[in-house]
């Protein structure tokens, strides 16, 4: 819940994102003991049918979100559960994370996000798949493999284009 003032001020401008991450950090303490699980069910069920049937937006209140967490376009994001996500990222609309069933009808593991990461519309991130901090994400990018931090990578399957030089808070393209 610490972080509900800091989404609040990263989504300025975005009632959506705005509302949307007030709702998940008000259910996510649920997520850490049956007790609070309990008590907290009716909210719980609140926001599951308003944040996922209504808006659309597939954010279980047991996925780990980092700080700062921006959401762009707030519509068709579906995220697995077990997904890690770092602080200070931005997503964007139709962007799914989630993890791969395999023959024998296990899963693998679900995408780890790492600090800074901007993904576009339309990205798909598939699988036990780290991405590393200060990375772009390029739209309708398909990744199946780990992105190394300070990166730009683009396309189905993704791959590096550029690399970043980061300069403090801000990412700067290196020629």
């Amino acid at each position: 819940m610490s972080y509900i003032f800091q989404d609040w001020s990263t989504n300025a401008g975005n009632l959506k994102g705005r509302l949307v991450m007030v709702l998940f950090r008000l259910a996510h303490p649920a997520s850490k003991s049956k007790l609070l699980r309990l008590v907290w069910l009716p909210y719980l069920a609140f926001y599951k049918l308003l944040v996922e049937w209504f808006m659309g937006i597939e954010l279980p209140h047991w996925t780990t979100v980092g700080a700062g967490f921006y959401l762009g376009h707030g519509h068709a994001l579906v995220v697995n559960g077990c997904t890690v996500i770092g602080k200070n990222c931005f997503f964007r609309h139709s962007t799914t994370l989630g993890n791969i069933r395999r023959d024998d009808g296990s899963y693998t593991g679900s995408p780890i996000i790492g600090d800074n990461v901007e993904l576009g519309s339309n990205v798909c991130i598939i699988g036990e798949v780290r991405i590393g901090n200060n990375v772009r994400i390029g739209a309708g990018s398909v990744v199946v493999k780990d992105i190394p931090d300070n990166s730009v990578a683009v396309g189905n399957p993704a791959r590096v284009i550029r690399t970043l030089e980061p300069v403090g808070q801000r990412i700067q393209m290196i020629p």
